[in-house]
């Protein structure tokens, strides 16, 4: 039981210390330098932000859904009539 523990003990600091260097070595550490043609532009209000991110998937899902029970709905008056 002690060497199952060890080994899953083991494979657990391995996996732990695995992710913390990948975390490490991908951070941003000279993301306050700009790049060549780096041109950022004015950011957004937290009302544009909402907007883009909330506001226009729920639009654009709410009309693909839309779209979607309208043309089940006429296939299903179609077929009972015929």
């Amino acid at each position: 039981m002690s060497n199952k523990v060890n080994k899953n003990a083991l494979r657990a600091g391995t996996v732990t210390a695995g992710t913390a260097l990948m975390l490490l070595m991908s951070s941003p550490a000279f993301a306050l330098t700009r790049d060549d043609g780096d041109d950022p532009g004015p950011g957004l209000s937290v009302i544009q932000t909402l907007g883009l991110y909330v506001a226009a998937p729920l639009v654009l899902f709410l009309v693909i859904a839309g779209l979607v029970v309208l043309s089940d709905k006429s296939r299903k008056q179609t077929k009972s009539q015929g």
